[in-house]
């Protein structure tokens, strides 16, 4: 059976630990790094997601990179799926990634356009066309926000054809793009890709959730998945209005910072980043700290 990629699977934020000899003063916390991976697939989360843009790989040097998505993948075992990040600036970067990915034994790959360049139809077909050869299933990742590039669902139709290719993590913002891509790319699962329309994009036939804030609330998050595809609206609408509040900054240019202070706010481990992402400014910390205080009342 092929793996669809769907299911809640988290991109997940990497811990650093102090080293003033690693790039920022910083190194990837590994062992913080498996454990956090595990303890979201016990907490009812189907996998993980290493080196998206909230793992910050573009901040990580190439063995970084490498040593953290095998880090998740013996972490995981077999008890849940990982999709690694396989982002590149050209496809020759991408498929080479894909490949290290397939060779270590992930599930799937994660891919965004090109993403130094605004590639146009025949550039961005060539780009996943080459990251699919590396034989992994492969979610093609829609984010005009940062590439400037949009998936349509016309593109994506055709990006459909392509073996091996078999979801998109659709991040838009536009929710009636969701039955569009239903009718234009049948095969392709439907992934939600912002935290603040998951409730939306799932009542609309999105089956996978590629998600930032189950890293803060994992189990909370899995159980409205699976209240929202049960079509248990009400439940669901109960469970997600005082979370969309913290959602929200899934959606924002701080979402790395926002994501790793919710897990520190919760008693897990988030802490700092590396550049460019520096820390939150205080008008931040404050509309934050009053986000979460919502979220956290809500779930008790």
């Amino acid at each position: 059976m092929t793996e669809k990629l769907d299911g809640v699977i988290v991109a997940t934020a990497l811990p650093y630990a102090e080293d003033a000899a690693a790039p920022a003063g910083l190194r990837p916390d590994l062992d913080r790094y498996a454990e956090h991976c595990r303890w979201l697939v016990d907490n009812g989360c189907r996998g993980v997601g290493p080196n998206g843009s909230l793992g910050e790989y573009s901040s990580l040097t190439d063995d970084e990179r490498r040593s953290v998505a095998r880090t998740a993948i013996e972490a995981v075992g077999n008890d849940g799926i990982v999709v690694v990040g396989v982002h590149g600036a050209g496809a020759h970067q991408a498929r080479s990634w894909a490949e290290k990915a397939a060779e270590d034994g992930a599930n799937g790959v994660l891919c965004l356009p090109p993403t130094m360049y605004r590639a146009n139809r025949s550039e961005v077909i060539h780009h996943f066309a080459e990251v699919a050869k590396a034989g992994l299933p492969v979610m093609v990742y829609n984010n005009p926000h940062d590439t400037k590039v949009d998936l349509t669902p016309d593109l994506l139709a055709e990006i459909a054809q392509l073996e091996n290719v078999v979801a998109v993590k659709e991040f838009s913002g536009d929710v009636r793009r969701i039955l569009e891509i239903k009718e234009l790319a049948p095969s392709l699962t439907i992934v939600a890709g912002a935290d603040d329309l998951t409730l939306e994009a799932l009542l609309m036939g999105a089956t996978g959730w590629f998600a930032g804030f189950p890293n803060v609330f994992p189990a909370e998050s899995a159980r409205l998945f699976d209240l929202a595809l049960e079509g248990k609206l009400q439940e669901a609408k109960d469970l997600y209005e005082p979370l969309v509040a913290a959602f929200r900054w899934d959606s924002r240019v701080e979402f790395v910072q926002a994501i790793k202070y919710g897990m520190d706010y919760v008693g897990r481990y988030g802490g700092p980043c590396r550049p460019p992402r520096g820390p939150l400014v205080p008008e931040h910390v404050a509309q934050l700290e009053q986000d979460m205080k919502k979220a956290v009342e809500s779930l008790a």
